[in-house]
């Protein structure tokens, strides 16, 4: 018999005793499961005792996690937690070394259970071990195991980071800037200065006045991955709790000391596997680092501006006047407006004056700083894209300034500019720290991407917003690739153009209807046969019942009509001329054909339906109408396009185009020589 749903089977094990198989019932209090227990074992005073997981974190049980016990857990009998609390912080009281080492030891182990937590918090027990800190008598085993016990009594937010004192926050600072100190405390020093910075802005700017950052390179340059990820965290920290104008300093500081490059090389190309912490320290820096767009992206273009207003120039002089040329050079004022005017319509804005493009927020300046980017960093590319499109008159044009407006926008929403920093994510981009200005060389690279991607949709303006879905859809999978480096960043990109964009929406459309899952797929399998025998049996009616085929003169005229059709028995082609606008005719109205005498053309005829071998009615004479055929068994093969004889015939000019999309023939044995019967489909959709 099944026991009862609140009943739980458990072992009970205590040092130097049998252990208990019980059957524990989850209703019963927790103070009667434990007199039970220690009667058991004749211990008395149950109150003294607790029950502990006897793995993992050793947790202490309590009526409010009780129902974490299931079917076969261990648990161990233990000291009750207010008084194991009150006997290791006892012993960090005592004279003994050796003896305050195994207390601290003891409640590294049992900081993480929030029930013993609150005991030690209660008695004092942070201010004890802040003490020990502060002291720093023992700069080895002794304060690592005290940072660490610190550290985990704080995590569990029962006091708040605000309360700690100068004296103490400045004596860590001290573990952290000196230069010989054990290994171990670093790390933890770094931590504990971390969760201040983030917790309490008053001494956060402590920390940052007190912590240079050259030490924190220092210690981002040891060879110790732990070491390195506080330093990393600390330092992310810092830049998160500076105003903007501090951060951009602070980080141009940085990089002047080549942080960019030391990340890239010692850290993300390190031989050791880069941590889950240490990806994450990597995306709130590279967050904080596009973050200093935000700005100019807030920022609209000044028309009253002198400065922007000479960038605006030099970004049409660049694309349009060769070097050295003077714009309008004798032209009157009225002239060189209209000039300017037109350009920078061929430019691509969608305002004779551009400053009416670029007052839209987002993106603003930034999209004015990333075209002027382009077209200093890759004038070539850049002249080329413009004059291309510029001088277009087929509507496939695709406007530079419009493209590049709207593409930065696009970025900025992909790499989340200017968006708070997830407390999670791991999501950096490794090309992000492979080189200076790599937003902006994001630009050069998206915006060739685009007007590629433009070309291939044969796009219009009128398709601008199917371009860019596509483009964003081209970008966002390549940079969920993680590319190491911008190069490997566009050899990715344009491996994607617009029909394998197509494939891979397919695919995963098909996925997501579950029309792949397998299942599915050995359904389909089975009834494959059945499927492919439905399909030839109607194509095979669709073959009996015929068609009509426009006849093509040799001066593209079309008004003739010829009908074919595949016989009931399935072994020859019947075809005939029929009479202009007539329905499809039956084989016996199509005209009787004799074979010619003394031509030396031999025209294959087979009996009609009503000859004996066929069905067909006899002729006025008695003997059967014969009608011209092709036998299936003759047939050598079908062309199509191009390399149908009839099309090949009148050449390749444009307007025989659409003939090449319709043609079709069919190659055969007639005695020795070899014969083609020629269509011209009636639509696509018939040839298809």
């Amino acid at each position: 018999m099944a026991p009862p749903r609140n009943v739980v089977k458990i072992a009970v094990q205590m040092p130097d005793a049998i252990p208990q198989l019980i059957q524990l019932d989850q209703a019963k209090p927790l103070a009667a499961v434990l007199k039970e227990v220690c009667d058991a074992w004749s211990l008395v005073h149950s109150e003294r005792y607790a029950l502990q997981f006897a793995d993992g974190h050793r947790s202490y049980i309590t009526e409010n996690n009780r129902t974490e016990i299931k079917n076969g857990s261990i648990l161990c009998l233990s000291t009750a937690p207010d008084l194991e609390a009150e006997r290791l912080l006892g012993g960090l009281q005592s004279g003994s070394r050796e003896r305050r080492r195994e207390a601290l030891q003891h409640l590294v182990l049992l900081a993480p259970d929030v029930t013993f937590a609150q005991e030690v918090i209660s008695r004092d027990g942070l201010q004890r071990l802040g003490t020990i800190i502060e002291d720093g008598d023992d700069l080895g085993e002794v304060l690592t195991l005290a940072l660490r016990a610190f550290l985990e009594l704080m995590e569990h937010g029962m006091v708040s980071w605000e309360t700690l004192s100068i004296p103490f926050v400045r004596k860590v600072v001290c573990y952290v800037n000196m230069n010989l100190m054990d290994a171990s405390v670093q790390p933890l020093a770094l931590r504990l200065l971390e969760s201040v910075t983030l917790s309490s802005p008053a001494l956060g700017q402590l920390v940052k006045s007190e912590v240079p950052l050259d030490r924190l390179l220092v210690h981002l340059q040891v060879m110790n991955q732990q070491l390195q990820t506080k330093a990393m965290a600390l330092l992310t920290a810092l830049l998160q709790g500076a105003n903007p104008a501090e951060r951009k300093h602070m980080l141009g500081y940085l990089w002047q000391r080549n942080l960019r490059q030391f990340i890239y090389k010692n850290i993300i190309h390190s031989a050791t596997p880069l941590g889950d912490e240490m990806a994450h320290h990597l995306y709130v820096l590279q967050a904080l680092m596009l973050g200093l767009l935000e700005p100019r992206m807030r920022t609209p273009l000044d028309p009253y501006s002198q400065e922007q207003r000479e960038q605006l120039q030099a970004l049409r002089q660049a694309a349009f006047e060769s070097e050295g040329e003077s714009l309008g050079t004798g032209l009157s004022a009225d002239r060189r407006r209209s000039l300017c005017a037109r350009e920078f319509r061929k430019l691509g804005f969608s305002n004779s004056n551009p400053a009416q493009d670029l007052e839209r927020v987002p993106p603003g300046l930034l999209a004015l700083d990333n075209m002027l980017y382009f077209s200093r960093h890759a004038p070539s590319a850049y002249s080329r894209l413009v004059l291309e499109n510029s001088s277009r008159e087929d509507k496939h044009e695709c406007p530079f300034a419009q493209s590049s407006i709207q593409l930065t926008v696009l970025l900025c929403e992909l790499l989340r500019v200017g968006e708070p920093c997830s407390e999670t994510a791991q999501d950096f981009s490794p090309m992000f720290f492979g080189q200076d200005q790599s937003f902006h060389e994001l630009f050069c690279v998206s915006i060739q991407l685009l007007n590629k991607t433009w070309k291939e949709m044969r796009a219009t303006q009128e398709d601008f917003d199917k371009v860019m879905q596509v483009v964003r859809e081209q970008l966002a999978r390549t940079l969920a690739l993680k590319p190491s480096s911008l190069e490997l960043f566009r050899t990715k990109v344009n491996a994607l153009p617009y029909g394998e964009v197509l494939r891979l929406r397919q695919t995963e459309r098909l996925h997501q209807e579950g029309t792949l899952a397998p299942p599915i797929l050995e359904l389909r399998e089975k009834l494959k046969p059945e499927l492919m025998g439905l399909i030839r049996q109607q194509r095979l009616l669709r073959l009996c019942e015929g068609t009509l085929f426009r006849k093509i003169s040799s001066r593209r005229r079309q008004d003739k009509l010829w009908f074919c059709c595949l016989s009931p028995n399935h072994k020859v082609l019947q075809y005939g001329d029929v009479e202009e606008s007539a329905s499809p005719p039956t084989v016996e109205s199509l005209p009787e054909q004799r074979e010619e005498d003394g031509t030396g053309v031999r025209v294959s005829h087979l009996p009609s339906r009503d000859h004996p071998l066929c069905g067909a009615p006899l002729g006025p004479s008695g003997q059967p109408g014969l009608l011209p055929a092709v036998a299936v068994a003759d047939i050598k093969a079908l062309l199509t396009g191009k390399d149908c004889p009839h099309v090949r015939e009148k050449g390749s000019g444009k307007q025989n185009k659409d003939l090449y999309e319709l043609a079709f023939s069919i190659s055969y044995d007639h005695g020795e020589a070899e014969a083609y019967l020629n269509f011209i489909a009636p639509s696509k959709r018939e040839m298809g």
